[in-house]
């Protein structure tokens, strides 16, 4: 199981890197360019996506309580300490945003996206990966 752990990790640390190269620096750039829009709305997909199959890994491994949905289990990783609220609370909030760019509920706010994947997405998720390799290492030990 923990090689299951380790290969998602590794998993979303490739998406992030790829994401890190291609999302613009400011956001006229991003909303002048359709294909870095797109590019980077997949990468968010994709990551965040990722982070939740992840959870659910750890949930399974820490043999935790099984949530009822996808946005449940930043709680219960939360619940059990192994990420702080607002990083739970953070993460649920881009799973809701992951969900409207995937299956396309009404018009994207390409400002609130731009703004999601510069400022945030990036370094949440990288201490979300931080926070679960701790997990890793005090089993390991």
């Amino acid at each position: 199981m923990e090689e299951r752990i380790r290969d998602k990790i590794n998993e979303i640390a490739g998406y992030l890197d790829e994401l890190s190269e291609i999302v613009p620096s400011d956001y006229d750039s991003y909303s002048e360019n359709p294909r870095d829009r797109a590019a980077c709305e997949r990468f968010f997909e994709k990551i965040v996506e990722a982070c939740v199959d992840l959870g659910f890994i750890i949930i399974k491994y820490k043999r935790l309580e099984v949530p009822t949905g996808d946005k449940e289990v930043f709680k219960i990783l939360q619940k059990h300490k192994i990420i702080p609220s607002d990083l739970a609370d953070r993460l649920s909030e881009a799973k809701g945003m992951r969900n409207i760019l995937a299956h396309e509920y009404g018009k994207v706010n390409d400002q609130l996206v731009y703004d999601a994947v510069h400022d945030e997405l990036l370094g949440d998720v990288k201490l979300f990966l931080s926070n679960v390799e701790k997990v890793i290492v005090k089993v390991d030990l």
